[in-house]
């Protein structure tokens, strides 16, 4: 279950991402409530921000990727991080000076935005590089472990804190916290990292990046699934921050809490992922889409605030079963001097639709009900799960068994699935290129 931890570097990185991640989601809701504050509890403007914030990776993303590919990671991230310390930094200060505005968090979000954008890529594609192919599957599930440890901590710390001392300590709390990985990767080996060779300067490699991924139909599969879900399914920020103010009356601790019952699921599902010996496959990530938005539908319908806590346990293991089973079958069936391009689509895919989906639904939630944004984003997951298993079994055809007397003496059945196979070796994808 903790492999990757045997890697000195890794072990390092892990502990500083775990500080530095519960400031990351201190702040995340410090900035949700200090909109709805300032506001006076408008759920669009929370949907601004968010599209303001996440709205960079439509465009710098990819530009990311391939810096990934072209140099050094260490020194990328080690950039990011003060850039981001430096946005949360000035947030605070104003706002602990009484002087901030609903244009200052619009602008601030926007910058960091544009950090993040270009850190996101990077970050996942220099998993592989401290810890290698072997252990890769394991790390990518303890990253999930870590940053859902500090999903729980954090936003639980940050709703208490904001009611004693305010939104801008908060933001000036998580300045100090961004130390924890900054000194992680400077006391890094160097020598022990797997860096990959690095991809020459030449033009068009944003180009060759998208003609690869659209060139493969699992990949394709998997990056219009993921733009579907994460654009319109997983909106939490806006719909747990409205549900909680305006649905049943609570402050900050109230959602908080939500917020905290949602990372429980979520780290239930990262640790039963690092148990895991096999890489997910395709149908996993599919079945992951349908199920998550079934359960994102009961929530939204669910009549008390308990229950609705209770159901986003469940619904936050299927959101990290569907994150991680789409970033494992990416990593391990790449190419390594691809590796950062495609992962910088799979941002795009991730986090590009955010300036289209949270305004939309954040008028929804003003128009409609609270509640409406959870049951329509659900709906959506759904249908786009559905939509791409039948897909792929219309194109690739149907591989169909026999139960076998091993399958514990049941009736014989046909078990129909794609023929396509997603957790491929980079030799198994070359192969697949020969005549």
């Amino acid at each position: 279950m903790f492999a990757a931890l045997h890697n000195r570097n890794y072990r390092l990185w892990a502990s500083g991402q775990i500080v530095s991640l519960v400031g990351t989601w201190m702040q995340r809701i410090a900035q949700d409530w200090l909109v709805l504050t300032l506001s006076d509890g408008n759920a669009l403007a929370v949907g601004i921000v968010m599209a303001l914030q996440f709205g960079p990776t439509l465009f710098l993303s990819v530009w990311g990727g391939v810096l990934a590919d072209r140099y050094d990671k260490r020194r990328i991230l080690i950039f990011t991080q003060w850039a981001s310390a430096v946005c949360a930094l000035v947030l605070g200060v104003l706002d602990v000076g009484g002087l901030v505005a609903l244009w200052h968090v619009f602008l601030i979000a926007f910058a960091l935005g544009c950090v993040s954008a270009l850190d996101a890529p990077v970050r996942q594609s220099f998993t592989i590089e401290m810890v290698g192919k072997e252990h890769l599957s394991n790390a990518i599930a303890l990253n999930s472990m870590t940053f859902n440890t500090a999903r729980i901590v954090g936003p639980a710390i940050s709703g208490v804190l904001i009611n004693l001392i305010g939104t801008g300590w908060v933001f000036l709390l998580n300045v100090a916290t961004f130390g924890g990985v900054l000194i992680a990767l400077y006391l890094m080996n160097k020598k022990e990292l797997i860096p990959s060779e690095p991809a020459p300067r030449t033009k068009g490699q944003v180009r060759d990046g998208f003609r690869y991924v659209w060139g493969r139909k699992d990949l394709r599969v998997i990056m219009v699934s993921v733009f579907m879900v994460s654009t319109f399914g997983l909106n939490f920020a806006i719909s747990l921050a409205v549900m909680a103010r305006n649905t049943f009356g609570l402050e900050a601790d109230g959602y908080g809490l939500l917020s905290t019952t949602l990372a429980v699921g979520t780290l239930a599902g990262a640790a039963y992922a690092a148990r895991r010996k096999e890489a997910p496959r395709l149908r996993t990530f599919l079945g992951a889409a349908v199920a998550f938005g079934v359960f994102e539908v009961a929530v939204g319908l669910m009549p008390t605030y308990a229950l609705v806590a209770l159901m986003l346990i469940p619904t936050g293991a299927l959101t990290l079963t569907f994150t991680t089973s789409a970033m494992n079958i990416l990593q391990m069936s790449v190419p390594s001097e691809m590796r950062g391009r495609v992962m910088g689509i799979y941002m795009l895919s991730f986090l590009g639709g955010t300036p289209l989906g949270s305004p939309l639904l954040g008028w929804l939630a003003d128009s409609v009900d609270p509640r409406a944004p959870m049951i329509v984003g659900g709906v959506i997951s759904l249908v786009s799960g559905t939509a791409a298993g039948v897909y792929l079994l219309r194109s690739e055809g149907l591989k169909l068994r026999l139960a076998r007397p091993e399958d514990g003496g049941r009736l014989p059945v046909f078990v129909l699935r794609p023929v396509i196979v997603c957790d491929a070796t980079e030799q198994a994808v070359e192969a697949s290129r020969a005549p």
